[in-house]
């Protein structure tokens, strides 16, 4: 028996969104309630992967199983396909299994010719409806399926209509129309060499290859690496018999939602056109009526919408996006979806279908996207300024929110207009470093030319709550003058730019933003989330700051605490530098005395706001030339404020510089080298707790060694850790429980988990670091190489945003499998920026993990996502 190919609407239902595409199921669906649903048949995503396999051909088999329904389709309509007497018209439109509004093509009134029309203008006794779909399906066609711009139409069309003074398209005379076609018709043979084609079965084959090529076009790949959609899902192709909404004033075309999308309210909500088709609505060639004002128009109409609008809400038990046709009075149901909606809407509608009994808690937390949560955490522009508000450039959306502020180019001038003159900065770099922690911290935004979604300024500005754009590449920085260009845009030194970090958008003027609000619905949904999850939700905070906020947003604690970014404040660097500078180790541990107790002070603040929850703190980890000045002038600075020469400096800064820093003289091998800021960071840790502890507030310390490869190596290490905590317990008369542990950031670690959790009582996965070193692929250039990747279909995603799961992913289950054999109740974390990322999460949970640790801003996200990692897994 043949392989089915295609399905008649009646033969599918909507549980077969894999094989019929999410359209394709829903008007199965649609017409299995009894629903007045246009017939058609899907040509199924199975076709798709054939089509790609075969070289983009449509196959001997599935072409005569077109043809074959297309006959059934005829004798179901009582029309037939490409027959003038009485003409079956057909729309084909794509439908992915996930919803993708837009990002695939679709072709109206497909079936036309010079002899069809004019027997459809007989049939319908309508000669100006019969060749405005005719000029609309020769537009259609000749840009879906053949390429020519659409715009080459429009200018032909507006042409017509200047020369008679026509505002409108519904103003066009069946004249203008009939002159159209001709001129539609000479811009395909000028543009293809050929007549446009009239056999309608070939038109019907050409539409169909073009709806499953367009599942690769550049806005669709975009989209599904945007969405976590796999290529491998293919489109389906829904073929449908037309019925029209622009054959006269008792037709009509519209969308409506059974909720408002933006605030969630139960009312229907969308717009119409009186005497127009479906891409007329969404055009804005003319301004639509709300959907309330249909009740006045066409009563029975809207009555039957509502009807329908319920009945598919409690049915697909969510809010439903409507597409809709009226012909010659009678309505038509062309397409209902779960609906598109704001993070607003998304928390209102799922808790209000939960307390009107039309789903329960756990169906409720899968239909809001863990990652629109963000935007209820972040300002946003003002939406008005907005919509009137033209970019002049685009970067990676880095870290969310919105802001505007002037330009300043260093940390230090950004620092001095902040804190002096009270102005509202952007940070603008052609890439950020740890000296710039200060300026970014005052900052309200910061943009960068270089960088990926996981450089420094990324990371940094998501764990501070801060916007950021990175890796615009038409962004040039010129430091010396203080100036930035995009293009032609020229942009000084306390000039106001604007900057989203949720879209990537650059506007050079001063755009109003609007603070963020939580409902009370907020909290309720993130209460069920947490009674649900079983996967712990920590947060990456280095300052007391960022605790508060994190243990505001829900946060069990602290899963990295990162104490390098301890030492950049101006107050502590000199210390550090002389640290770093020592020429003997007297002189390393005097410089050390001094910044211990800013350290313990730290580490103090960070106890108190966690009140008793597991604090996290991994111990130094960058190479130590990250702390030295980088250029001649704060080279001259540093030397005069540490009493030595320029050259002396200059030559300690060079001698210290690495080939390959990122696998050089950083993590645990510092304190192999210089065991003596172990034991300072140790000291702090311990006497932190104990002072923190005396005020009658729990305390769990956990002490994390970075980049360990090797357990003699964590051994050691762990060996200057316990000899100082058992001295300062002695001097201090008091004991208290800590944890050591490993960080997991290298694939060499990983496979060697069994031997090194003989010495750590738990491990942190670095997913950022361990995706760099098993990639061999640095993040913050990897946004220039992987462009070229996504282009030849070598990777489908960032593997340093989404975590690659087949491989690193390999790595993490092997290493935690091999690690509980040696230690059976070791804890397992991860804290690179994947713990924040949904789809991660979701593998986390499987691989059996203990908890993420996240920015504080990611929090809401992360706790969503554990919730929908714990119901999905459980089914």
């Amino acid at each position: 028996m043949a392989h089915k190919y295609v399905y008649l609407f009646s033969e599918g239902n909507g549980s077969m969104r894999e094989l019929l595409g999410g359209k394709g199921a829903n008007l199965a669906e649609m017409t299995s309630l009894g629903m007045p649903v246009p017939q058609g048949f899907t040509i199924t995503t199975e076709a798709c992967t054939s089509y790609y396999q075969t070289g983009k051909n449509i196959s001997k088999e599935i072409e005569e199983q077109i043809f074959e329904y297309l006959k059934k389709l005829e004798q179901l309509t009582g029309k037939k396909f490409g027959d003038p007497k009485n003409p079956l018209l057909c729309s084909v439109r794509s439908g992915a299994r996930a919803s993708m509004p837009g990002m695939m093509d679709t072709v109206l009134n497909l079936g036309l010719n010079d002899e069809v029309v004019e027997g459809l203008a007989k049939l319908t006794n309508n000669r100006r409806f019969a060749f405005d779909a005719y000029r609309r399906f020769i537009q259609m066609f000749s840009d879906v399926v053949m390429g020519i711009p659409k715009t080459y139409f429009d200018d032909v069309l507006d042409s017509i209509k200047e020369s008679n003074s026509i505002e409108f398209d519904h103003q066009l005379t069946i004249e203008n129309l009939e002159e159209a076609v001709v001129k539609f018709k000479g811009v395909y043979k000028r543009e293809i060499g050929e007549d446009f084609p009239t056999d309608s079965h070939k038109q019907l084959l050409s539409a169909v290859k073009a709806v499953f090529s367009s599942w690769e076009n550049p806005r669709a790949i975009y989209y599904r690496r945007m969405n976590d959609i796999p290529s491998s899902w293919g489109t389906a192709v829904t073929v449908q018999s037309m019925v029209f909404g622009n054959m006269g004033d008792d037709c009509g075309t519209g969308v409506a939602f059974t909720r408002n999308p933006s605030t969630g309210e139960k009312k229907l909500y969308g717009e119409f056109l009186m005497n127009a088709q479906g891409e007329d609505v969404v055009a804005g060639i003319r301004t639509p009526q709300t959907i309330d004002q249909l009740a006045k128009v066409m009563p029975d109409a809207y009555n039957k919408i509502l009807d329908i609008a319920e009945t598919l809400e409690k049915h697909n038990q969510d809010m439903q996006d409507l597409e809709f046709t009226i012909e010659k009075g009678k309505l038509y149901m062309l397409q209902t979806r779960n609906g598109k909606r704001t993070a607003q809407a998304a928390i209102k509608i799922a808790v209000d279908l939960v307390e009107q009994g039309l789903c329960t808690i756990e169906e409720a937390l899968l239909k809001v996207d863990p990652s629109q949560l963000d935007s209820l955490l972040h300002p946003q522009f003002e939406p008005n300024a907005l919509a009137n508000a033209k970019p002049v450039a685009k970067g990676l959306p880095a870290s969310p929110g919105a802001a505007y502020g002037r330009v300043y180019f260093n940390a230090e001038d950004a620092t001095e207009a902040a804190t002096k003159r009270n102005e509202p900065v952007i940070l603008v770099r052609i890439e950020t470093s740890p000296e710039d922690i200060e300026g970014m911290a005052i900052s309200r935004g910061i943009l960068t030319a270089r960088g990926g979604m996981t450089s420094h300024a990324a990371v940094v500005a998501r764990g501070m709550g801060r916007c950021c754009v990175s890796g615009c590449n038409t962004l040039i920085v010129d430091n010396n003058n203080k100036v930035a260009y995009f293009g032609d845009v020229k942009v000084m030194e306390g000039d106001y730019i604007s900057i989203d970090g949720s879209t990537g958008r650059i506007y050079a003027q001063q755009l109003p933003t609007i603070d963020a609000t939580l409902s009370g619905d907020f909290a309720k949904f993130m209460l069920w989330a947490d009674q649900v999850r079983s996967l712990k939700v920590r947060t990456n905070a280095d300052t007391a700051k960022d605790a508060r906020q994190a243990r505001l947003f829900g946060a069990e604690g602290i899963g990295l605490c990162r104490t390098e970014h301890m030492f950049f404040a101006k107050d502590r660097i000199l210390q550090m530098r002389k640290m770093i500078l020592a020429k003997s180790t007297a002189e390393r541990i005097a410089a050390l005395e001094k910044i211990l107790p800013m350290q313990q002070n730290d580490f103090e603040e960070l106890y108190r706001e966690m009140a008793g929850l597991p604090v996290n703190i991994r111990f130094l980890d960058p190479p130590l030339h990250e702390f030295l000045p980088h250029d001649d002038d704060e080279t001259s600075i540093t030397a005069y404020e540490m009493g030595i020469s320029f050259t002396e400096l200059k030559n300690a800064v060079k001698r210290l510089q690495e080939t390959n820093p990122m696998l050089g003289h950083r993590g645990c091998r510092l304190a192999v080298s210089y065991p003596e800021i172990a034991r300072m960071q140790t000291r702090a840790v311990m006497q932190a707790a104990i002072n923190v502890k005396r005020e009658g507030i729990d305390v769990e310390p956990e002490i994390m060694i970075p980049l360990v490869c090797d357990a003699a190596e964590l051994n050691f290490v762990k060996g200057v850790v316990d000899e100082t905590a058992q001295k300062v317990f002695e001097e201090q008369g008091m004991t208290l429980t800590y944890k050591v542990g490993a960080m997991i950031e290298i694939p060499r670690a990983a496979l060697m988990t069994d031997e090194i959790s003989k010495y750590a009582e738990f491990f942190s996965f670095g997913t950022n670091d361990l995706t760099q070193t098993t990639y061999g692929l640095s993040r913050d250039d990897a946004s220039q190489i992987l462009d070229d990747y996504f282009k030849n279909r070598i990777f489908e995603y960032d593997p340093t945003t989404k975590l690659d799961q087949t491989g690193v992913g390999k790595l993490i289950r092997m290493a935690s499998k091999w690690a509980k054999e040696t230690r059976p109740d070791i804890k397992l974390g991860v804290c690179g920026e994947h713990g924040g990322d949904p789809v991660s999460i979701q593998f986390f949970q499987s691989a059996g993990l203990d908890y993420v640790s996240c920015s504080p801003y990611r929090v809401p996200v992360a706790r969503l996502a554990a919730a929908q990692a714990k119901i999905k897994l459980d089914k």
